[in-house]
């Protein structure tokens, strides 16, 4: 199974500048075009969450006009910039439980997906509180054999970026206990940081996926405050098999050319390729 993963795409309406310089609406554009030629195809794309800028109702409209471009089916779930009743409205066909949290199991594909919310209502930062850990812990039991992937917004974890972990996810030792009792889960996928981050978390593989719209400037002193970049935007493909688990690239929306080798070089008398240019 290939599940392409987007994240942070901080969607303005076609035209409208991020931050009066990130057009976030092509960005995104690009990576679906980008995502849609990949071969082989992704079974599915997954976006975990800052899917708008501001929330907004005609956000959700240009953001659900690229994701129906999309050439496989698409799972959401909202990050901090997002707007629970707006992002339920703009997609009635997302699996989100009803109630207070919108989160869900997926059971259609080889691996199972459960999606977390994180989000504190007009915060920043991340919560998983105990009642969201119990539905965790239910949803996990009800198949504890089946290879999993929770994903979620905010990193479980302190990323050493400091001015991203002031807005991070608060306590998270209730979703540490819930993920070390269940041993099926075969990765966490996370947003938020706008940059490719991997480590382990309760004995289990986290990846964090750079952002469509910008990125963040990798800076792992303590000094206050932070730089957004140019750098391209990026997605993650994690290739899942039974016998080989999942396996991660991260691929930029950029068209870099191919090397050409020049013909006046010439490979060294050591065979190891190494060239005289």
């Amino acid at each position: 199974m290939l599940i392409a993963q987007i994240t942070d795409t901080h969607v303005k309406p076609r035209g409208e500048l991020l931050l009066d310089q990130f057009d976030s609406y092509s960005a995104l554009e690009r990576a679906i075009e980008r995502i849609n030629g990949c071969s082989p195809l992704p079974d599915l794309l997954v976006a975990t969450g800052d899917l708008a800028a501001d929330g907004r109702p005609e956000e959700y409209a240009a953001l659900r006009s690229l994701l129906d471009g999309a050439r496989m089916p698409y799972l959401l779930l909202p990050g901090n910039h997002d707007d629970r009743g707006n992002l339920r409205d703009a997609f009635p066909g997302q699996p989100f439980e009803d109630g207070r949290f919108l989160m869900y199991a997926a059971d259609d594909w080889p691996l199972r997906i459960v999606a977390l919310d994180t989000v504190v209502a007009g915060r920043p930062h991340g919560e998983f509180c105990p009642a969201r850990c119990r539905w965790l812990d239910d949803v996990l039991s009800e198949q504890p054999d089946r290879p999993t992937v929770v994903m979620m917004h905010h990193p479980p974890f302190a990323t050493g970026i400091a001015h991203m972990d002031g807005m991070g996810l608060l306590d998270p030792s209730g979703f540490a206990a819930v993920v070390a009792r269940h041993g099926q889960i075969v990765r966490i996928l996370c947003g938020h940081i706008h940059r490719p981050i991997q480590t382990m978390f309760a004995g289990v593989p986290v990846s964090v996926a750079p952002a469509t719209s910008f990125q963040v400037e990798l800076k792992l002193d303590d000094s206050k405050g932070i730089k957004l970049t140019k750098e391209p935007p990026a997605f993650q493909l994690h290739n899942w098999s039974p016998g080989g688990g999942l396996l991660s690239h991260t691929a930029y929306v950029e068209d870099f050319g191919a090397l050409v080798r020049p013909e006046t070089c010439k490979q060294t008398e050591s065979g190891l390729g190494e060239s005289s240019c």
